[in-house]
C-alpha cells in the first residue's frame, strides 16, 4: 500500500528486531527442568527445539541483515513482501522443530514450504526464476504428498498421530506390521530427502538456487534445510530408532538406508560440483554434499560408547550456517558490483577488495574443512562419532569426498589471487552486507579456535532422554 518511491528498508530493520526479540524469548526457555508442552505434547518446548530454533533465527537474522540496502527492486520486485514472507517461513521451521505430533509437523512444514514457493517465484519477469519456481512448487508439492502418505501409514498402523504413541504401538506390533513400517519409512525418507536436497532427491536444487534471488537462495540452503533436518532428527529418534524397535531387524535396516543416502549425497554432490562454473549452482551441489555429512550423526545409532549424535549434528549445522551465508554474502557483493554470479566474476578480487577477499578465504577454509576452522571440527566430530560406532566405510567416504571438494573450493582462491583483473570496476560493499560477511567469517574462525565452548555448552544443556525421546 506504500507508494513506490517510499523506502522499505525500515521493514527489514523491523523484521530484524522481531527476530532478535524472538531469539531472546527462546534463550529464556533454554534448559528447562522438564519439557513444556501444549495439547498432549503436540508442541514441545525442549532444548532440542530451542537449540534448533536459535539456529533458524540466527540464519534468518543474518539473511535479513544482508538484504537491507542490498536487495534491489529489479532483483526482488516486492521488497516489503519479501521481508515479511521471511518471517512466517522461519516460524514454520520453528514449529517443525517443536513438533511432537504429525499434524503439527505438517502444519509447520506447509507454512515453510508455501512461503518458500512464493519467495522463489517473486521475480515474475525473470525466465530462470520462473523455471526454478515452477520446478520447486511441483516437486515440493509431490514431496509433501509423499510425506503425508508415509504419515498416513503410521496413523493407520497405530491409530495415533503423536510421535511417542506411534513408537510404542509399533514396538509392540513390529512382527505383524513390518512390511507397512518399511513402506512408511521409505516414503518419509524420500519426502524429507527432497526437503534437505539429499541424493537422489536433489535434482531441483541447482535450478531453484540459480533462479532465486541470492538472499532467498541462502534461506533455502540454510534455514529451510535446517528445519527439515530438525524434524528428520526428531522423527528418527522419536519413532524409528528407539524403544522396542531397537531389538528388531527393522532398526538396522533403517540406519543402513540412512547411511546409504548420506554416502550417495556426499559422493554425488562433490563430484558434480567439480564441473560447475556458476557460483549458485556450485553452492547447490555443495549443499547436497553437506546434507550427506549432516545425515551421518542421524544414521549412526547412539550407544553407550557414543551418545553425542545431537551435539555433533548441531555443531556442524552451526558451522554450515555461517560459512554458507557468508559465501552467499560474497555472491551478493559480486552481483551488486559486476552483475556476475559466475566463478570468473571473482577474478582479481584481492586487488579490488582485499578485505572481502580475506573474509572469503576464511569461509572457504571452513567449507573445505581445513584446520583451523569451524567446518574442520564439525566434520572431525562427526567422523569420530562414526569411528566409535565402527562405521569405517562411512568415514572413508567422508574423507575421500572432502579431499575431492578441495578442488572446487580452492577455485575461489585461485580466481581471487591468481587471476589479475585490474580493469574491472571497484567492488562496493553495502555496510549491512559487509557486517554480515565479517560476522560469518569471524564466527567460522571462532568455531575453529574454540570448538569445545560450543560443543560443551550443547552437551551440557541437552539430554537425550528428556529432550528427544518421547516413547513410553
Amino acid at each position: 500500500m506504500l507508494p513506490k518511491q517510499a523506502d522499505r528498508n525500515w521493514l527489514g530493520w523491523l523484521s530484524l528486531v522481531s527476530i532478535v526479540i524472538s531469539a531472546f524469548f527462546v534463550v529464556s526457555y533454554l534448559n528447562p527442568a522438564e519439557p513444556k508442552q501444549l495439547l498432549q505434547f503436540s508442541y514441545r518446548i525442549d532444548d532440542f527445539a530451542n537449540i534448533l530454533k536459535l539456529i533458524l533465527l540466527t540464519g534468518a537474522g543474518l539473511i535479513t541483515l544482508m538484504s537491507i540496502g542490498s536487495v534491489k527492486e529489479d532483483e526482488v520486485p516486492h521488497i516489503g513482501e519479501y521481508y515479511y514472507l521471511l518471517l512466517p517461513a522461519t516460524l514454520g521451521g520453528m514449529i517443525m522443530a517443536s513438533s511432537g505430533d504429525l499434524i503439527t509437523l505438517f502444519v509447520g512444514l506447509e507454512l515453510l514450504s508455501i512461503t518458500s514457493y512464493i519467495l522463489v517465484g517473486m521475480r515474475k519477469k525473470h525466465l530462470q526464476s520462473n523455471e526454478g519456481a515452477f520446478k520447486y512448487i511441483v516437486l515440493g508439492g509431490i514431496s509433501s504428498a509423499v510425506i503425508l502418505y508415509g504419515m498416513s501409514f503410521l496413523y493407520g498402523m497405530t491409530g495415533s498421530t503423536a510421535i511417542g504413541e506411534i513408537n510404542t504401538a509399533l514396538g509392540q506390533n513390529a512382527a505383524t506390521l513390518r512390511p507397512l513400517m518399511y513402506l512408511s519409512f521409505f516414503l518419509l525418507l524420500a519426502g524429507f530427502g527432497f526437503k534437505i536436497a539429499a541424493t537422489p532427491f536433489h535434482m531441483w536444487a541447482p535450478d531453484v538456487y540459480q533462479g532465486s534471488p541470492t538472499p532467498i537462495t541462502a534461506f533455502l540452503a540454510v534455514v529451510s534445510k535446517a528445519a527439515a533436518f530438525a524434524i528428520l532428527f526428531r522423527m528418527m529418534y522419536g519413532i524409528f530408532a528407539v524403544g522396542d524397535l531397537m531389538q528388531t531387524p527393522f532398526h538396522e535396516d533403517v540406519l543402513t538406508a540412512m547411511m546409504v543416502v548420506a554416502a550417495a549425497a556426499m559422493i554425488a554432490g562433490n563430484v558434480v560440483a567439480l564441473r560447475q562454473t556458476n557460483l549458485k549452482r556450485l553452492m547447490a551441489y555443495s549443499g547436497v554434499a553437506n546434507s550427506g555429512y549432516l545425515l551421518v550423526p542421524i544414521a549412526v545409532q547412539f550407544s553407550m560408547m557414543h551418545y553425542s549424535n545431537f551435539s555433533e549434528f548441531a555443531f556442524y549445522l552451526i558451522a554450515y550456517l555461517f560459512m554458507n551465508i557468508g559465501i552467499f554474502a560474497v555472491i551478493m557483493i559480486m552481483e551488486g558490483s559486476t552483475g556476475d554470479e559466475e566463478m570468473k566474476g571473482l577474478a582479481g578480487l584481492y586487488y579490488r577488495a582485499p578485505g572481502t577477499a580475506i573474509a572469503t578465504v576464511l569461509l572457504v577454509l571452513s567449507l573445505a574443512g581445513l584446520p583451523v576452522s569451524g567446518g574442520f571440527f564439525g566434520k572431525l566430530y562427526i567422523m569420530m562419532g562414526a569411528i566409535q560406532t565402527m562405521h569405517y566405510w562411512l568415514v572413508a567416504v567422508m574423507i575421500a569426498t572432502s579431499v575431492v571438494s578441495y578442488y572446487y573450493y580452492f577455485g575461489f582462491i585461485r580466481q581471487m589471487f591468481m587471476r589479475s583483473d585490474y580493469e574491472s570496476m571497484a567492488v562496493k560493499v553495502p555496510l549491512p552486507l559487509g557486517i554480515t560477511l565479517w560476522l560469518c567469517a569471524g564466527a567460522s574462525v571462532i568455531l575453529g579456535l574454540a570448538p569445545q565452548w560450543v560443543l560443551g555448552y550443547i552437551e551440557r544443556i541437552f539430554s537425550l532422554s528428556r529432550d528427544l525421546f518421547m516413547f513410553s
